[in-house]
């Protein structure tokens, strides 16, 4: 065969390899999106059991290249959006579900039949200061309490006989409550006041059921929103 002929040769394996690369890469992918689909299916019927809602639920499969961890019916990782999320009546801004270790029995896109099982999963919800400042309100007593964020700090504003108070606040969780500690209060505002305030600051804030009963873990500050972090283990999602 002359080298002109074998290099006609080697270019045609060169473009029929890039060919079944790039059809691999069409199969993988199409292959996923309907996974993908069908797991933000699963998700919002779970969801729906905790009384939670969205405007739209979305399937993101992470790791390297769908079918091959389809073939061991475990990936790596799987993102899960929630835009615009409502959970026990309360209006979020956003929930992200980050599911390590996830099994996926292959029957799922077949029959459409079994169980999805997650070894982790790291919530985080966000909700405006004002929504917060709700829950806070109701489970502290002090009415008129109102949550901001100012200069990246939350802080608490509220009328204690007839005295105005403006003062940052620090969030944490304690015991699956979040507490807010006092900042600084300004010297003129009598001792009692303050004691008030504070001690009733003390109480918590009590945070209904989270999205797939996630136990709280953590609370901060992010932009203009308040986050807050659960975890569950071992969850299910049924088809």
């Amino acid at each position: 065969m002359s080298s002109r002929g074998r290099g006609r040769g080697l270019r045609r394996l060169i473009v029929t390899l890039v060919v079944l690369a790039v059809l691999a890469v069409v199969v993988d992918r199409a292959a996923a999106y309907v996974a993908e689909n069908q797991l933000a299916s699963m998700a919002e019927k779970e969801a729906a059991q905790y009384d939670v809602r969205a405007s739209s639920t979305s399937v993101k499969i992470g790791g390297f290249g769908f079918l091959p961890q389809l073939v061991n019916e475990n990936f790596s990782k799987v993102t899960l959006t929630m835009d615009d999320p409502t959970f026990s009546g309360i209006p979020g801004e956003d929930l992200k579900v980050d599911l390590r270790d996830v099994h996926v029995p292959r029957s799922l896109l077949t029959q459409q039949s079994g169980a999805v099982s997650i070894a982790t999963t790291d919530l985080r919800l966000q909700l405006s200061p004002r929504e917060l400042g709700r829950l806070a309100a109701k489970s502290t007593g002090l009415e008129g309490l109102s949550l901001a964020i100012v200069d990246g700090a939350l802080r608490a504003k509220v009328s204690v006989r007839g005295i105005d108070i403006d003062v940052p606040i620090t969030p944490r969780v304690m015991e699956g409550r979040v507490v807010l500690a006092l900042g600084e209060l300004s010297s003129s505002i009598p001792s009692y006041v303050r004691n008030a305030v504070k001690s009733q600051l003390a109480r918590g804030i009590t945070v209904p059921e989270l999205p797939f009963g996630a136990q709280l873990t953590g609370i901060s500050v992010v932009d203009n929103s308040v986050a807050l972090t659960a975890a569950v283990k071992d969850l299910k999602f049924d088809a």
